[in-house]
This record gives structure tokens, sequence and C-alpha cells, in this order.
């Protein structure tokens, strides 16, 4: 059986216990976990620190503790990742949403729309973030994995938007119909040297939806490509890029006749947004 433990006493060790095998924010990682296994939010939780754990939660959290332990990412354990304003279905089928990602959203709603187009759209965060913010628009999410687009549907369900979006199994434009003054996209951007050196929880992602391969700019490629095809006259392309990929991605936009290139940091300061606009 396992001896009862504080709620203090709990977090400092489950926070050692991460801390030692690298996890970057050990700490804030073992609240929301026992948070979430309690019930509480954490101020809850730190008003009842002194309060007593009983053997079956201890359990349970030794066994959420060991999950994380093999740097599981914290969003895959908990279900859920906040991003934008909601929180948001995420499983090992889908990128985990990442608030850098959230300056793609804030760029998309400086300006109106009524279609709009993602590509990639894993877990959906991106397009429903919009659509949740602009009560007449209407968009469509592209896959090519039927397990993200599952997510991605009870994900709009769960926000209320599932009458407006529907969701396409397609490799990018290969199954998209129709025009649209917006198009945003996250698509996989990491190279493949790149990808080996990344942290052990994003090995825990969907490797698709991360790198394409060789230098990282083939779905860029594509877009540039195709999306001129899709736009309305005045419509316009956003894409998340690697902090380095800014010029790159920009070349091949203006080579493609897109107007208005511009490249936008995010919150961090770095390269992370390329826009453009199809003048028609």
């Amino acid at each position: 059986m396992t001896r009862p433990l504080s709620i203090a006493y709990a977090l400092s060790s489950g926070a050692a216990r991460l801390a030692r095998v690298g996890v970057e924010t050990p700490r804030r990682d073992a609240e929301l976990l026992l948070a979430d296994l309690l019930g509480f939010s954490q101020a809850q939780l730190a008003a009842a620190s002194e309060a007593q754990i009983d053997d079956q939660n201890a359990a349970r959290f030794d066994a959420l503790l060991i999950r994380r332990e093999a740097r599981i990412p914290l969003a895959h354990i908990l279900g859920r990742r906040a991003f934008w304003r909601h929180d948001f279905e995420v499983t090992a089928d889908v990128l985990d949403p990442r608030p850098d990602t959230e300056a793609l959203v804030e760029l998309a709603l400086a300006e109106s729309f009524e279609r709009v187009l993602d590509l990639g759209t894993g877990s959906g965060a991106i397009m429903l973030s919009l659509i949740a913010e602009r009560p007449e628009a209407t968009g469509v999410g592209t896959d090519i994995s039927a397990s993200a687009l599952a997510v991605a549907e009870r994900n709009a369900a769960a926000l209320g938007v599932i009458n407006r979006v529907h969701f396409v199994k397609s490799d990018w434009f290969g199954h998209v119909d129709g025009s649209y003054d917006l198009i945003v996209s996250n698509p996989p951007y990491v190279s493949e040297l790149d990808y080996a050196a990344l942290a052990p929880e994003v090995h825990h992602e969907p490797k698709i939806a991360l790198t394409p391969g060789g230098d990282g700019l083939d779905a860029y490629r594509v877009i540039a490509r195709e999306a001129p095809g899709y736009l309305t006259p005045g419509g316009r392309l956003l894409v998340e890029i690697g902090f380095d990929q800014g010029g790159a991605v920009s070349a091949l936009f203006r080579a493609a006749g897109l107007d208005e290139v511009t490249v936008h940091p995010d919150i961090n300061g770095k390269e992370r947004v390329v826009s453009a606009r199809f003048v028609g």
C-alpha cells in the first residue's frame, strides 16, 4: 500500500523526478498532472498544499509521472492543450499546438474573411480558433491522416462550430474544391537533419506532421505552386515557418506571383509566419 502523502510533498518529489530526466518545466508539469488528477485548479492545488492524498490517487499520480519521465508530451497525458482561447483535444495522431502558432491566428484575424482553408489541419486548432472568432465564416480543413481528421472533428463539435466546417482527407490540395479568401497552414517544415536533434517529446508526435524530409521546404513548394488557384482576388495566404526559413519561403511565394510577401515574428521575436496576397 502506498504511504499517504501531502500534496506539497507529492509535488516536490514529483518535480524532482521529472527534473532528473531533463523535463524543462518539472514543477509546472507536476502541478498540472496532479491538479488534473484531483480535479483542482492550480490555485486550489496551492491552497490545499497540506492536504493528504489517498493511496489510490498517490498510485495514479505515480503512474502519470512514469509516463512523463518517459518524455511523453504533457498534452498527450492530459489529452488536451490550451491554444488561443480554447482547450483542444490532443492525441499522438496530431501535432501538439504551440503558443508560437498563435501568431498566425492573430495575423489571420487582422482582416475579414468568409471562407478559410486550413492545409494539414491536424487537431484543427488553427482553423477552429479562427472560425470560433468569426460567426459568419466557414472553413475546410484537410489532412492526409484520417486519425487526425477524427480529432479535428471532435474539437469542432466541442467548440460548437461543427456545422460551419468540413474536413477532407487530402494530400494538400489533392481533394480540395472551391475558392477561399484565406488559406492557412502549419505544414511540416523541420529538415531531416534537424529532426534527429529535436527534444524527446517531439518524437512522440507524428513525424509526418513535423518533417517532409530533405531541406524542410517541400510543403511550401506545393503550397506556393497551388495556392493561387484557390485564392479569391485579394485573398491571403499565411503559413508558419521555422525560425530561419523566412527568406526561402518568401522567395518561393514571390516566384509563384504572390504579392505583399511579409515575414512576421512570434511572441519571442523569431521569424514565425510568412504572409502573402493574391492580387489576381
